[in-house]
């Protein structure tokens, strides 16, 4: 596989990155609830610590040796994470069978949404990523792309151009925080991100939310897309491009990999370097967030990835 330098370690550690409820701190009748959905007594429950959530997500190995993946939010206590699960219980319940992703059993909303998920036996993708991972995440992309375009009739998305204008939001902070960045070079990438809505439009379902901690990989080697919670109808390149990010940022060839993709291959340069303006405004404003207690490694992870894009776009603009 084709390298270049990595930009800089990742920061955190891949497989500890969550701080989650754990089972004995679910209210009793929930459990119980649960055992019954699962069709026997749960005897040990391993913590999911990937991702940035507080959310419960956890495997539960049952009595009877069935393993069951469960995720859980109070509405109370979590409104925000549980009405993330919500909207993935709700996407997950649409995608069609095209799509490598596991597949919703049940779930409940109530005083809390809890989400019975299908167990895979599988594998986070390996950090630093490796190709096989990295091509087998790709056309698991590449086949979401071509079952989810259009989108499930029964969902009603908001569009890219809608979702991402947030994103624009920080870059007032960045030209005042980011002395050590060229101002000429800002305002050209500041430009570009507010081209935004020319790009990201289309007519498939996209993720969003691609990375490693969203990926398995089965014993056959092949990926299934995790974490549905918040498609939005863009561009069928996008989830693709958004995961390059971090083999990027581990000194993975990716204008090497791009140029083999057939959800990318064709994309004009421009798009791609409007595309990491984005980014670079997004993260960059993220990073200097104050750090949420239940998510500590959330702010270096972002700063990371902005400093990921900025350097890819500055190579890809001929910036100094």
């Amino acid at each position: 596989m084709s390298r270049t330098a990595p930009v800089a370690p990742y920061p955190a550690p891949h497989d500890n990155t969550a701080r989650r409820l754990e089972w004995p701190f679910l209210p009793p009748n929930l459990r119980a609830w649960i055992e019954r959905k699962c069709g026997s007594p749960v005897v040990s429950a391993i913590s999911q610590t990937s991702g940035f959530t507080p959310g419960f997500a956890s495997v539960l190995v049952c009595e009877d040796g069935s393993r069951h993946f469960v995720k859980a939010a109070s509405v109370k206590a979590q409104r925000t994470f549980a009405d993330s699960y919500r909207e993935e219980a709700r996407k997950l319940a649409a995608l069609p069978a095209g799509v490598p992703a596991p597949r919703l059993l049940w779930h409940l909303d109530d005083e809390w949404v809890v989400l019975g998920i299908e167990y895979v036996a599988a594998r986070a993708p390996r950090r630093p990523w490796e190709r096989e991972d990295l091509d087998a995440a790709l056309d698991a992309l590449e086949q979401a792309a071509d079952a989810l375009t259009p989108p499930p009739a029964e969902l009603d998305l908001d569009t890219a151009e809608d979702d991402f204008a947030p994103l624009l939001d920080g870059w007032t902070g960045i030209r005042e925080s980011r002395s050590d960045l060229d101002p000429a070079h800002l305002a050209e990438a500041e430009a570009l991100a507010r081209r935004y809505a020319e790009v990201v439009g289309g007519d498939t379902l996209v993720h969003t939310d691609v990375r490693s901690d969203n990926v398995l990989i089965d014993p056959e080697g092949r990926a299934l897309l995790c974490d549905w919670n918040w498609p939005v109808r863009g561009a069928a390149w996008f989830d693709s491009f958004a995961l390059l990010i971090a083999p990027r940022g581990e000194g993975v060839d990716v204008e090497a990999v791009m140029a083999e993709r057939r959800l990318l291959s064709d994309v004009p340069p421009e798009t791609f370097d409007i595309n990491l303006a984005l980014y670079v405004g997004y993260f960059l404003a993220q990073a200097e967030l104050p750090v949420p207690p239940t998510s500590p490694y959330l702010r270096d992870h972002q700063r990371w990835q902005g400093e990921v894009c900025w350097q890819w776009l500055a190579e890809r603009r001929g910036w100094s």
